[in-house]
């Protein structure tokens, strides 16, 4: 009983010296102390170079937060006021104009079928589809040709930025060379530029706003590229040669597209034409024979069922057609 006494009371005297040192011999022998002075003369080096990459990410976060902030803009909601909708068309008028010649086109078009047929309820869809209908699609019509004219010219106007900025010139002033020299709608963009950045904000932001007036990848384009700048640096004339390039590039794209998708639009277009061609034709041989289209219940049903069936079959070769890139 004695021996087993002794044997525990070595074996927790052995337990508690392994214990002590363990945790009180290093901090009375100073090794903690060499262990970290020697961890922070190891970290010293790395510490240097972590100064220059967080350098590098910051610049690159920069970059990738401008990004973001204009690809946000680029992605607003498509549901544009009138006012911005008749300066994408390029025509100065004002919203109580458009909205006064759309009623004047409206109640003259509800005025003059009425004479014609006798009738109220055509001449309500007619008042209706050219007060509402007519000048917004003649809104969108010269806004694409608005943004087609644009397109031409830009590269061009881009390639004047780059040969001025290796000239030695400002930024500022390059546009300004835009704004005097060059063909519309270029000009008049590029002048409100410059009077937009006149009023104090600045250069990138005022580039930027090219894209609200023009919706196109290419302004857009051009607005990420000068803003990148303004806020990041680097070599502008590059950067710009290299936006010029793939303008051009895409311009040719887009001819390609349309040389080869050409012979299947003439074939919607023979296609979408030809019930009408034949149903003019043989109203001008037998017209007893075709008017039962239009005078029976029967005929008319046909011809409102026709109708539809070829608006859908319009549409649905309309988007085949249709490339977008």
């Amino acid at each position: 009983m004695k021996m087993q006494t002794l044997a525990i009371f070595g074996m927790v005297a052995t337990a508690i010296g392994g214990v002590a040192y363990v945790f009180i011999y290093p901090l009375l022998s100073g090794e903690r102390q060499a262990e970290q002075r020697r961890a922070s003369v190891t970290r010293a080096e790395p510490v240097a170079r972590t100064t220059g990459r967080t350098q590098q990410k910051s610049r690159r976060e920069q970059v990738e937060e401008t990004l973001k902030e204009l690809d946000v803009k680029a992605k607003k909601p498509k549901n544009l006021p009138l006012p911005m909708r008749i300066a994408q068309a390029g025509l100065s008028w004002s919203k109580n104009q458009f909205l006064m010649i759309s009623a004047g086109l409206g109640l003259f078009a509800f005025v003059a079928v009425l004479v014609i047929s006798g009738s109220l309820l055509p001449a309500l869809g007619a008042g209706f589809a050219a007060g509402f209908g007519v000048p917004r699609w003649l809104l969108s019509f010269l806004k694409k040709r608005r943004e087609k004219k644009f397109l031409n010219n830009f590269p061009d106007g881009v390639d004047v930025i780059v040969r001025g900025i290796k000239a030695g010139l400002p930024l500022l002033d390059s546009l300004k060379i835009i704004a005097l020299d060059s063909q519309e709608p270029i000009k008049s963009e590029f002048k409100a530029i410059i009077e937009t950045q006149t009023i104090g904000m600045p250069i990138g932001e005022a580039c930027a706003k090219l894209y609200e007036r023009m919706p196109l990848p290419e302004a857009n384009f051009f607005g990420i590229v000068i803003s990148i700048q303004q806020k990041a640096g680097g070599n502008l004339s590059e950067a710009l040669g290299n936006l010029s390039r793939v303008l051009r590039e895409r311009k040719k794209m887009k001819a390609k597209i349309q040389a080869m998708s050409m012979e299947a639009k003439a074939s919607a277009m023979i296609i979408g034409a030809l019930p009408i061609c034949v149903g003019t034709l043989v109203w001008l041989t037998s017209p007893d024979y075709i008017e039962l289209l239009w005078t029976a219940e029967l005929g008319r049903m046909m011809m409102a069922g026709c109708a539809m069936w070829m608006g859908i079959g319009v549409f649905v070769m309309k988007q085949m057609i249709n490339f977008d890139f």
